[in-house]
């Protein structure tokens, strides 16, 4: 028989107890198809990435499916019906993982409280070593940046003419003389 992965999201508005009764009326729909549901995930309430029928969350559910396609498109069918369902997505897959999810794998790591950094902690929150060395504001020099896009100029100061320097002079033209800065207090 086919393998399948799906997922399906719940209102927000719902326990997860009718959640869970949920997963077992779709699970009795597979099993009356000659199909058999190997696992089952409650994955808990999770905020949305965009509003879906004006919900914010929504419970997901995940299931790994061994049925006829039969079974399947009449699971899907019910679950366009029932009001409390906002999206399913079912995918056929060639074999079916026995550990658990990424998403269970995830909520275990933050039951066990691995993460004992914060927003802003040690390295700003990312877990690295503390990042004073970088960026702007802050590195090797007193005024802030240490980035440059380009090296110094040779003799330092302020390129002239924007960053190409002086223009070279054309065939039959006198070589210029350099400009005068004509700021207030400049004498020249």
């Amino acid at each position: 028989m086919p393998l399948y992965e799906h997922t399906f999201l719940a209102r927000q508005d719902i326990t997860q107890a009718q959640v869970e009764a949920l997963m077992k009326e779709f699970q009795g729909i597979i099993e009356e198809g000659q199909g058999k549901i190997t696992k089952q995930e409650y994955w808990g309430l999770k905020n949305l990435a965009f509003k879906i029928k004006k919900n914010r969350k929504a419970h997901y559910a995940f299931f790994n499916i061994d049925s006829p396609p039969a079974a399947v498109a009449e699971m899907e069918r019910r679950m366009g019906i029932n009001t409390d369902v906002m999206r399913f997505m079912t995918v056929r897959v060639e074999e079916l993982e026995t550990e658990p999810s990424i998403q269970m794998r995830k909520q275990d790591r933050d039951e066990r409280g691995d993460r004992d950094r914060g927003f802003g902690g040690p390295g700003g929150g990312r877990g690295g070593p503390p990042r004073g060395d970088r960026g702007f504001g802050g590195g090797g020099r007193e005024g802030g940046s240490t980035f440059r896009s380009r090296p110094p100029r040779e003799g330092g100061g302020p390129p002239r003419d924007g960053d190409r320097g002086p223009r070279p002079p054309r065939e039959g033209e006198a070589p210029r003389a350099p400009r005068r800065d004509s700021t207030p207090g400049s004498e020249g």
